[in-house]
């Protein structure tokens, strides 16, 4: 992410791959039971989000609001 790109390691040359116009969307549940904590470095790429556990009502009125812009 931060280098614009890889190296084929794959090829003789080990030609540079360069990623343009790439988006990267990721998910996890909290940290602990075994999963670690998201580090300063790796955090400044993303936009963090975090919601509470939400009600079958709730739930039903976000997604039919979101279908019914797609639709109507």
């Amino acid at each position: 992410m931060d280098h614009g790109g890889w190296y084929d390691l794959k090829t003789k040359e080990k030609e540079f791959k360069e990623i343009v116009d790439i988006i990267f969307c990721s998910a996890m549940g909290p940290p602990g039971g075994g999963r670690s904590s998201l580090t300063q470095r790796l955090q400044r790429h993303y936009n963090i989000l975090n919601y509470t556990n939400l009600g079958a009502e709730s739930i039903e009125a976000i997604f039919k609001t979101i279908l019914n812009r797609f639709l109507g």
